[in-house]
């Protein structure tokens, strides 16, 4: 019985367990050429045993404009709607939130989620980047307003809500790769530019 109980508990932590991540090659040609020119050459692939859960590239650059007013804001240099960076999920992935997004290759634009009470304590900071479909986002210089920029993401979930992956500036100490955070999370420690940033990858927040 306690071999049977052991081999249960590896099996789990083979299904449940670590995440590495690997170099992820160029990005994808699904891109507009002008939104790939800005990018990283080698992204960071993200997997679970031998399984691709997402890769990901981020900007060669820092983005970088006037100072924002907006509180609770980790890179206020950075215009609302500025892009970002480049996702591709080869099967289902899912959110922030743990909605599902479909198989494909999604931009990730700048944006912070409103104070209007109904994000109470999904992150500490305001700072998130939303997901559009690449077929319908390939201008690398636009900075699509709030509005615009949910009503795009909106189209690439499917429902009555954006694509969020929350990050941050990274002030405490640097340690690049891809760890396990807390509890349920899993955070890319990684550039945007030369600002240190973590992004929460895996894993998915209530309210």
């Amino acid at each position: 019985m306690t071999k049977l109980v052991l081999s249960l508990l590896l099996a789990a932590s083979t299904v449940f367990g670590q995440y590495t991540s690997a170099p992820a090659g160029a990005a994808p040609s699904e891109l507009s050429a002008g939104i790939s020119a800005v990018l990283q050459k080698d992204g960071t692939k993200i997997m679970n045993g031998g399984k691709v859960i997402c890769e990901i590239w981020l900007r060669t650059t820092t983005p970088n404009g006037p100072k924002s007013a907006e509180d609770s804001v980790s890179l206020p240099n950075i215009p609302q709607g500025t892009l970002l960076g480049a996702i591709r999920f080869p099967a289902k992935g899912a959110d922030r939130r743990g909605n599902p997004i479909a198989p494909g290759v999604y931009t990730l634009r700048y944006s912070n989620f409103p104070q209007n009470g109904d994000h109470q304590g999904v992150a500490p900071q305001r700072d998130f980047m939303l997901i559009s479909k690449a077929a319908e986002d390939q201008d690398a210089n636009a900075t699509p307003s709030f509005k615009e920029l949910v009503a795009t993401s909106e189209k690439a979930t499917g429902i009555p809500h954006p694509g969020v992956f929350s990050f941050w500036k990274q002030e405490s100490s640097f340690t690049p790769g891809f760890a396990k955070e807390g509890e349920h999370d899993w955070v890319l420690q990684t550039k945007l530019g030369d600002i240190p940033v973590a992004i929460i990858l895996i894993g998915k927040a209530e309210g």
